[in-house]
This record gives structure tokens, sequence and C-alpha cells, in this order.
């Protein structure tokens, strides 16, 4: 659960709200932990006993930079070649929010924690760049290195991965999401994340 939670806090690291379109990947990580920590602080209560108020932020300040369509397509990987448009979009749709709710319910457990944040290494014109920080652990123990992707999109920069200690959400979701697929079909799958969805609504 602890492994889920960092995950899954880090996605709030990641991204901005559209009014901050053309502004460095960097900033952004940097903007967003400030306020999206600062409303969940703010109405941590209230959040807690009304989910969907909390879905709604997350629905609104944190996931509109994420590229959905991006990520799952890397997650289904060879699959996704193979699925129909109608499987790619239901699939879509339900990886969306499975991130939304689980990455909600991730900030409830926040007790901040202290995130640093490493210089930007880039060169002028890329298209595709890394932001790295590290969240410092309240136990002392060794802190925590969260890598964020982001590509360039127009003028927006758009998340499509996150690394965790050197584990990639897109890699950890595909290695699982191929078993399933393999032993199931693409619908089961696709029916099994919806259901628990559904389920964690409630």
């Amino acid at each position: 659960m602890k492994k889920i939670q960092t995950v899954l806090f880090a996605l709030s690291l990641a991204v901005a709200a559209p009014a901050w379109a053309g502004t460095p990947p960097d900033e952004l990580v940097r903007k967003t932990t400030e306020e999206i920590l600062a409303l969940t602080k703010a109405n941590r209560d209230a959040y807690a006993k009304d989910v969907s108020r909390l879905y709604k932020m997350a629905d609104e300040k944190v996931l509109p930079h994420f590229d959905f369509a991006r990520m799952a397509q890397w997650v289904l990987g060879a699959n996704w070649r193979s699925a129909t448009p109608d499987q790619r979009t239901r699939f879509t749709v339900e990886f969306r929010d499975l991130l939304v709710r689980t990455y909600a319910t991730a900030l409830l457990n926040y007790t901040d924690q202290k995130i640093i944040y490493l210089p930007l290494v880039s060169k002028p014109g890329d298209t595709d760049v890394v932001v790295r920080t590290e969240v410092k652990q309240s136990s002392g123990g060794p802190n925590i290195p969260i890598h964020y992707t982001f590509y360039k999109k127009n003028d927006d920069w758009k998340v499509y991965d996150v690394s965790i200690e050197g584990v990639s959400l897109v890699t950890n979701y595909r290695s699982v999401y191929a078993g399933k697929i393999r032993n199931e079909g693409m619908d089961a799958l696709i029916a099994s994340v919806a259901q628990s969805n559904k389920q964690a609504r409630k």
C-alpha cells in the first residue's frame, strides 16, 4: 500500500492546470506541488467525507496535462495494435479513471514530506525531458527518487510516464496487464478495471 501511495503521490507532482500552458516542465512540477498540497491540506476533512469532491479536484487541477491516450498505448504495448478502436477507447477511459481515483485517495495520506527539486538537465529545443525530484521521508529513510517524463506537444508539456526508484509506472502496468490479456483477453481486462473503478466510487 505504501508503494502505491508513493506512486500516486508522485502523479500529483507531475502535472499542471491548463492556465500554465507554455510553462517549463520543472516549473509545472513545483507550482502544481504547492497548489495541490495546499488544497489537500485545507480541505482534507471535506475530501474524506465526500470523495467525489476529491476526485473533482484531481480531475480539474492535476490530470489535464497527462497524455492518457499515449500512456494507454504504451501500457498495452503490442496489444494496442491488435485492439479494436472501441477497445482502445474503453481501455483509455477506464485507465484514466483508475489513475484519478487512486491518485486522489493517495493524496489524503500525504503527511508533509519535503520535496527536493533537482536541476533540470535539458538543451534548448528539447521536446522530451525528465524532471527529477526526491521525496524526503519523515521516517529518516533514504530519499525516494521520482522522475517525470514530459514531451512537448505544440506549446504544452505533457506527462507520459513517472518513474519511482527506477521503476516506470508504464512498464509496471504493462507487465501486469499483459498477463491478464494473455490469459483472459482484452475485454476481460477492461471489464476488470471498470469494475474496480465502479466499486471504488460507491
